[in-house]
């Protein structure tokens, strides 16, 4: 399971959602506005040296049973949330971090 959502301020609700399979979209919208939540939790607990550096990629969000959720705040802070499935072990921070 792989799902992007993009967001852009101030309004701070997705504007894109793209799952694969695309029949789950749905199912994610509770995660994405949770995610939202804890994006702007770091962001504002990061404060101004967020704002100095150039890396604004933010690891891990938080964990569930079935899911991972890692997320990314633009300079212009256009916020990029990733799902991926928890099973899938492979994916470690760097293979997230390069997408």
């Amino acid at each position: 399971v792989l799902l992007s959502i993009i967001c852009s301020p101030p309004q701070n609700y997705p504007l894109y959602i793209r799952s694969i399979p695309t029949e789950n979209e749905l199912k994610f919208h509770y995660t994405v506005h949770t995610s939202l939540d804890v994006v702007d939790e770091k962001i504002s607990a990061m404060g101004k040296a967020l704002v100095d550096q150039r890396e604004l990629y933010l690891g891990l969000l938080y964990p569930t049973e079935d899911y991972k959720v890692y997320g990314y705040v633009t300079n212009s802070k256009v916020k990029f949330v990733m799902v991926v499935d928890s099973s899938n072990t492979a994916l470690r921070d760097n293979e997230i971090r390069s997408v």
